[in-house]
């Protein structure tokens, strides 16, 4: 699946030039743009028990531990999603991601952001996540929001329908981005604007018009 289409479109507000003429495609990055944290890890939290939470985490001190020497930030994503997540059915993951984000994105989302969001969906503007994060987490955000696409990285899911712990597309995070958007949009893709606020948005925000780099401040 090269993204997810979703249904309405949304916008933002910021000081971008009124002159463009034509609005085309906005790019947000997600968690620590669009949200004040990390989602993945709160969804992670919130879904199981302390002690099993806990547990976890200190069963991937070794890939922690591995990332610091190696710096491949997709190889410890897909540790901790291998520790929480592999042999869950698909579905049940799902639900559970919609019911988080019913009971807590208010207490992840920007206000800022979600200003500079609605602002472009008043002028039309096709709007696109495109985030490291798991598909399946971000999802239901993305329709909350009224997003047109989401770009992730996609969990890979065996027969059973049961998650495995792997991905079937690259972790979506620096080039893999651009790789990304140019894949559905074309190699000529050009952005009115996008939104990141790490190195892995960078590549993202060379695409765009306008580049807001940690634009965004405000806690929910």
């Amino acid at each position: 699946m090269a993204r997810k289409r979703l249904s309405g479109c949304v916008s933002s507000q910021l000081s971008v030039d009124a002159q463009l003429e034509e609005i085309g495609l906005v790019a947000y990055d997600f968690d620590g743009t669009l949200t004040s944290r990390d989602s993945f890890m709160a969804f992670l939290k919130w879904r199981v028990p302390l002690f099993r939470f806990a547990s976890g985490m200190v069963r991937l001190i070794p890939a922690v531990l591995f990332y610091l020497f190696h710096r491949d930030r997709g190889q410890l994503k897909a540790a901790v999603i291998k520790e929480f997540l592999a042999g869950h059915i698909k579905e049940d993951i799902e639900a559970e991601a919609l019911a988080f984000v019913q009971s807590q994105a208010s207490g992840l989302l920007r206000p800022d952001a979600l200003r500079s969001w609605r602002y472009w969906q008043q002028r039309q503007a096709e709007l696109v996540i495109v985030t490291a994060s798991p598909d399946l987490i971000i999802a239901p955000f993305a329709r909350g929001l009224g997003a047109d696409a989401l770009i992730a990285t996609e969990l890979e899911v065996d027969e059973s329908g049961r998650l495995t712990g792997a991905f079937t597309s690259p972790n979506c995070r620096g080039p893999e981005k651009v790789k990304r958007l140019r894949a559905i949009y074309g190699d000529d893709v050009r952005l009115a604007a996008a939104y990141g606020d790490t190195s892995g948005d960078t590549d993202m925000l060379k695409l765009a018009r306008h580049a807001g780099y940690r634009e965004f401040r405000e806690k929910p």
